[in-house]
């Protein structure tokens, strides 16, 4: 098995400059650092990486779980975690805990028994403080993405309620007052600020918001689908039929939007539409969809950012960071 030593003969360097040029600890010309690399690829030499990471009591690696990493904005956080994350040359152990705070629990366990340097969670509906006491007893690092919580704990997310006020300006602006609102399971923080914010613009306006225009509890397409067709048809009968929906997430707007479409609505023909987080190449449409679009790759590297920030000062006063939202005002909503 090559060695180090194997390494620097070939290259004609010393043992500390391949360390500087695989470690990425020193400057070194690019001429020396491409022939310290031809050599590596010539001997075949591979590092000990468990015995590095044992002597700097770090493994260079970090753990991810989020709710669920096929929903576009999840996907994007996913791809700037791990973009901020092999910049820093950290590997990037993701997990989906599937809304299921059991799953959550053991993808945590899982990755503290493979040493990594810190955690970033989107916790679960229904996630228990327990877990993070947990993440605490074991001295990890932490950062929350995207649903926050009042604990003393590095988090970044985006300004829900901010966001939610510009849309229902928006559609206030147009003559919408009898608008429904999607909000889903409001265990989960961001759709819980999302409804606070709605109830709170709707309120600044004077406008009333009837429990008979929210839809909320749902957790799959299917149930949207079922919870706002029910919605629909009894507002219908009460001739109070809502003049537009808002959906809190691309999940509950593919239900309602299929509900809408199946009691015969047109968008925005008879009704205005819009949602946050929106949907991959919304562009292609039709009607194109006024979109309340995260910066969500940017939360990603937020949240790495807050890591290395708590790795290389563990006792540094936790931060909260609000990132705000772009509005994409599209056809669905004029």
């Amino acid at each position: 098995m090559a060695t180090i030593v194997d390494v620097a003969s070939l290259a004609g360097v010393s043992t500390s400059t391949v360390s500087h040029v695989l470690n990425d600890t020193r400057h070194v010309e690019p001429e020396t650092k491409e022939r310290v690399m031809s050599a590596v690829k010539a001997t075949g030499y591979r590092r000990d990486v468990l015995a590095r990471s044992m002597r700097r009591a770090r493994t260079d690696s970090i753990g991810l779980v989020v709710s669920d990493a096929g929903e576009p904005a999840f996907a994007d956080m996913v791809h700037g975690v791990e973009e901020a994350a092999a910049q820093h040359g950290l590997s990037l152990l993701l997990a989906n805990s599937a809304e299921d705070p059991a799953r959550e629990r053991a993808a945590v366990e899982a990755l503290l028994d493979r040493r990594v340097d810190g955690l970033i969670i989107a916790r679960a509906a229904g996630s228990s403080a327990g877990l993070l006491q947990r993440i605490r007893e074991e001295k990890k690092p932490l950062v929350l993405l995207d649903r926050l919580t009042d604990l003393d704990v590095d988090q970044v997310g985006v300004n829900n309620q901010s966001a939610m006020a510009a849309l229902v300006e928006h559609l206030t602006r147009r003559g919408h007052e009898r608008i429904m609102l999607v909000s889903g399971d409001l265990r989960v923080s961001s759709l819980r600020e999302r409804y606070d914010g709605f109830r709170a613009a709707m309120q600044e306006r004077g406008l009333d918001v009837p429990a008979a225009l929210l839809c909320e509890g749902t957790v799959t397409a299917a149930d949207t689908f079922d919870g706002v067709q029910a919605v629909l048809r009894a507002s219908l009968e009460n001739g109070e039929r809502p003049t537009a929906i808002l959906a809190c997430s691309t999940l509950l707007a593919a239900g309602a939007l299929r509900a809408v479409q199946h009691e015969g609505l047109r968008v925005p023909g008879t009704m205005a539409f819009a949602t946050f987080d929106g949907f991959t190449y919304s562009d292609l449409f039709q009607p194109q969809i006024t979109t309340v679009r995260q910066p969500a790759f940017q939360l990603g590297e937020s949240a790495v950012s807050l890591l290395l920030r708590r790795l290389e000062t563990p006792d540094a006063p936790a931060r909260i960071l609000r990132l705000e939202s772009q509005i994409e005002f599209r056809r669905s909503t004029e």
